[in-house]
């Protein structure tokens, strides 16, 4: 598995409402440092700050056989500005045809674990205790 390919399963799975930083840990640790200082503050500004805003970037597009432009894939808005929403990071510990586990750590929780740690990463036990949610990814 890839980060791609979890971001798709998490796509098609998810029924949590937030904002999320995905993580796949293909050790049994994950550092703290995974989340880049720009998501931490993106996370925390929609959730505790004072909001979040995103513009949408425009599709690519091509030009068809008829040399008209086209758009590959419709966006659903120009932008977003996200302020009291949950936010999470979300981790999964991967191991080849073992049982995956999705951790939803919400983002104070999270740093709050980072905080309180004396070690620079976390494995699956720390995100069990954090995490507010718990999903079992079946196969």
């Amino acid at each position: 598995m890839n980060e791609a390919t979890f971001q798709t399963e998490f796509g098609k799975r998810n029924e949590i409402v937030g904002i999320f930083e995905l993580k796949l840990a293909k050790t049994k640790r994950l550092p703290f440092s995974a989340l880049k200082a720009h998501q931490e503050k993106a996370l925390v500004h929609a959730n505790m700050g004072g909001g979040l805003y995103h513009k949408i970037a425009d599709s690519p597009f091509f030009k068809d056989s008829k040399a008209r432009m086209r758009f590959t894939k419709p966006k659903p808005a120009d932008c977003v500005f996200l302020k009291d929403f949950p936010a999470y990071v979300v981790v999964m510990f991967y191991e080849k045809r073992k049982k995956k586990n999705v951790y939803y750590i919400h983002i104070k929780d999270f740093l709050r674990m980072r905080d309180e740690s004396e070690k620079k990463s976390f494995g699956e036990a720390e995100a069990e205790d954090y995490a507010e949610i718990m999903v079992d990814y079946k196969n």
